[in-house]
């Protein structure tokens, strides 16, 4: 069974990494696309800590919190709204540090590209954690569900918000005002990010997060196609 959640949770993220690689329009090393696969999962860990905090601080005073942040979580508007903003940013500055520098970011087109699959190492940990549980026997029809919807749902979602971030940011390259730009990618991402969530915890119905995800893809996708082959 452990082999099997590794699997299912390693499935979405890669299969979606092969969509991805072939919107790129000069393949980029893969050593780089590991790189930024592996500072998503890192900025997964930290966003995990952070909304740890975050919503420690709703209930509890900020000595309690320190000690003890791993509160039960409570899904209020200020929560899904902080922990969308939380994982957009800490997305986007993984792939700030460690990718944007390197020479192989040199398309407009590679902010987008580096943020998707930096989102697909974050997706692939929350998967991992999702499928995982809390240690509890889960059915196999159980895990199979989880990770069909994390394929369609959740891990789509992170991809195709982060690269709403990078497109910003690749206008903001182009037209020299990148703080302002970014800000209102990580803006837009994270209002998407957080009315996914509400969809998720409004109903039982999966279909609404779906048909979101489907409709934001599209636009995501033309994006894509408007940064290709633009130097930056």
């Amino acid at each position: 069974m452990n082999i099997l959640i590794i699997i299912l949770g390693l499935l979405p993220g890669f299969a979606w990494l092969l969509f991805y690689l072939q919107e790129e329009t000069h393949p980029e090393p893969k050593r780089m696309i590991a790189l930024a696969f592996f500072v998503g999962a890192i900025a997964a860990i930290v966003s995990l800590f952070l909304e740890f905090f975050v919503n420690c601080f709703q209930s509890q005073p900020v000595s309690i919190c320190i000690k003890n942040p791993a509160a039960e979580v409570e899904l209020t508007f200020f929560s899904i709204v902080a922990f969308s903003l939380i994982e957009e940013v800490t997305k986007f500055l993984a792939v700030y540090f460690a990718v944007s520098k390197t020479k192989y970011f040199s398309e407009p087109v590679d902010a987008m590209f580096y943020m998707a699959v930096a989102a697909l190492g974050f997706a692939t940990l929350e998967n991992l954690g999702a499928l995982s549980g809390s240690g509890k026997p889960v059915l196999l029809n159980g895990l199979f569900e989880i990770a069909i919807f994390r394929m369609v749902g959740t891990t789509l979602l992170h991809t195709l918000t982060a690269s709403i971030t990078g497109y910003f940011w690749a206008l903001g390259i182009r037209e020299f005002k990148r703080t302002r730009l970014i800000i209102y990618g990580l803006l837009v991402a994270t209002v998407l990010h957080a009315i996914f969530n509400y969809l998720i915890i409004a109903g039982e119905n999966l279909v609404y997060p779906i048909i979101f995800v489907t409709l934001v893809g599209f636009f995501v996708l033309n994006d894509f196609e408007k940064l290709k082959g633009r130097k930056v």
